[in-house]
């Protein structure tokens, strides 16, 4: 996966961070080891589940010294299985005690991030309709969480409130309507993509007519996901034909259907703030 400058920043800062709480002033317990021992461990998976977070691992190496060799079993992005081998390490045993915990950490949620991220991937196999993250991340961990969505299969919607217009209830209460909302973003910045969440048939009109990019649709049914389907076919905006976005309460029960009904993404909050860490292991070895 790519790892551009604004993935490599964050992950310095994730990692500074991370080693400053739990290490303060000095691991007392790896202290207990003798300086000169060398070590050799093992990380596995109890359970399968999509690998991710090798670039936090790398830099927490670095971070405590770079005396730290890690070997990678898999990459980013690939499906493990039960009692697999992620990477081994080899390094100074205090070191290799004192990284543990802030590498599983890292590793855990990430690849949780990837692996719920895939189960939905696969449910909307064939359809057409891209998955799409929100900015419902664990805070300081938005860069982080939006690539393990990329490694799961997934894509990433707005990377926060700078990148893309969405223009919600709110906004739309406080502009004065859907069209006065979207005209005032065309004015602010030309060409940047103007999506408007709406909650009936009678605003998905008024935001086609408007010249949205895309309009959200949320917590519709699948049977007004439907209508609201014909509907974009029948109006194209006035940018192009408006594309759809559905959101709000889908699970893995509803999300085949709401893909089938004709949407071309739907976004799920569900994959990166209920994330349930994949449970791994790190043992010496001789």
């Amino acid at each position: 996966m790519n790892i551009d400058a604004a993935l490599r920043s964050a992950i310095t800062t994730n990692v500074a961070a991370a080693l400053a709480e739990d290490v303060g002033t000095g691991d007392v317990s790896a202290a207990l080891i003798a300086a000169d021992t060398p070590a050799r461990a093992r990380v596995i998976t109890r359970q399968a589940g999509v690998f991710c977070g090798a670039p936090w691992v790398q830099e927490v190496c670095a971070q405590l010294g770079g005396t730290i060799a890690v070997d990678f079993a898999v990459q980013d992005g690939a499906a493990v299985a039960p009692d697999q081998t992620l990477f081994t390490l080899a390094g100074p045993a205090r070191t290799l005690l004192t990284a543990e915990r802030t590498m599983l950490n890292f590793v855990q949620l990430l690849s949780g991030t990837a692996t719920a991220t895939r189960r939905y991937v696969q449910l909307l196999d064939g359809t057409g309709t891209t998955l799409l993250d929100t900015r419902k991340t664990i805070p300081g961990l938005r860069q982080a969480q939006k690539y393990a969505v990329r490694c799961g299969g997934g894509a990433n919607h707005r990377m926060g409130l700078y990148d893309a217009f969405l223009i919600k209830e709110n906004h739309i209460a406080a502009a004065g309507s859907i069209a006065a909302a979207v005209a005032a973003a065309r004015a602010h910045a030309p060409g940047r993509p103007v999506e408007v969440e709406v909650e009936t048939l009678a605003e998905l009109e008024q935001a086609i007519t408007a010249g949205t990019d895309i309009a959200m649709l949320d917590n519709f049914t699948l049977g007004d996901t439907r209508a609201a389907v014909a509907l974009a076919r029948s109006r194209p905006a006035a940018h192009g034909r408006v594309r759809l976005e559905a959101s709000g309460g889908i699970d893995e029960r509803s999300i085949t259907d709401i893909a089938r009904a004709g949407v071309d993404y739907i976004s799920l909050g569900i994959i990166t703030k209920q994330v349930l860490p994949l449970d791994l292991s790190m043992r010496f070895i001789q």
